[in-house]
């Protein structure tokens, strides 16, 4: 019997912002779409290396870089651009590096999030600066790139995939996370919209929500006790990781998702059940 594989993929052209981290979820989504025979634009912040968490220090990480070799060893073609989803300059500028190099786009994957910090605070405490930096990288970012990206989309006129990655943070909307929350449960209205607005020329828009990833974005948790805690409330007792996201994002950019738009599904053990 033959193996059931995903179809639809090879040689077409995948965006994948954020995706430099070396525990992330943009790194695995790369690597996959990489896999599935897609040639990958990958996008970063070109942050200093003085900056990187410990361990990617240690390994010599690269960023963006570093994943481009990864691609390039899955068999695939890959064009690694320093970029800022939350400059509308710097994405329209984006689309133009891509359609120059690769002369076509096929999936948006719209990763790229504002670190946790300063902004997990009531609503109260929140710094106006930190309200700003979450909904400009997050929601704004979201927006500039399905905006560009989906108007070559549609003058391209073969179709396509927009996926945002959310959280069901924008759905649980739990307390001292104003900013994120708000951001996320914005980009899943967004998916929502855009998808009854492109579906006419075949571009399918879809949001993914991961719960409880175990990536460098958790690190300020720890793996202690309340890490422990949180594990507790995820009915499949594990987090989740990078490549647990990846495959959702595959699925929706392959023929087998190809009637699939405006869905905003969550990835998280059964964390959340809200819809």
């Amino acid at each position: 019997m033959a193996e059931l594989k995903l179809t639809g993929l090879n040689g077409k052209v995948a965006v994948v912002t954020g995706a430099g981290r070396m525990r992330s979820i943009g790194r695995p989504i790369a690597v996959m779409l990489a896999q599935a025979g897609c040639k990958v634009v990958l996008t970063g912040t070109g942050r200093a290396m003085e900056n990187y968490p410990q361990d990617e220090q240690d390994a010599g990480w690269r960023d963006i870089a570093s994943v481009a070799e990864e691609v390039r060893a899955a068999g695939s073609e890959a064009l690694e651009l320093v970029s800022n989803v939350a400059d509308p300059d710097a994405v329209a500028q984006l689309v133009q590096q891509t359609l120059d190099h690769f002369g076509r786009v096929d999936f948006v994957i719209n990763n790229a999030g504002a670190a946790r910090g300063s902004d997990r605070v009531p609503v109260v405490d929140l710094a106006i600066e930190d309200w700003h930096k979450v909904m400009n990288v997050n929601l704004n970012g979201t927006f500039y790139m399905s905006r560009a990206f989906g108007q070559a989309l549609i003058d391209q006129g073969q179709g396509g995939a927009i996926v945002n990655i959310s959280s069901i943070a924008g759905k649980a909307l739990p307390p001292n996370t104003a900013a994120y929350a708000a951001s996320k449960a914005g980009i899943q209205a967004l998916t929502a919209s855009m998808a009854r607005e492109v579906g006419r020329y075949n571009i399918r828009v879809n949001a993914i929500c991961p719960g409880v990833i175990d990536t460098y974005r958790m690190d300020d948790l720890g793996r202690g006790d309340a890490w422990q805690a949180m594990l507790k409330m995820i009915p499949l007792g594990r987090p989740g990781s990078g490549e647990d996201i990846a495959s959702m994002v595959a699925l929706m950019c392959s023929e087998q998702g190809a009637w699939i738009t405006g869905q905003a599904y969550n990835v998280d053990g059964g964390h959340v059940v809200e819809h």
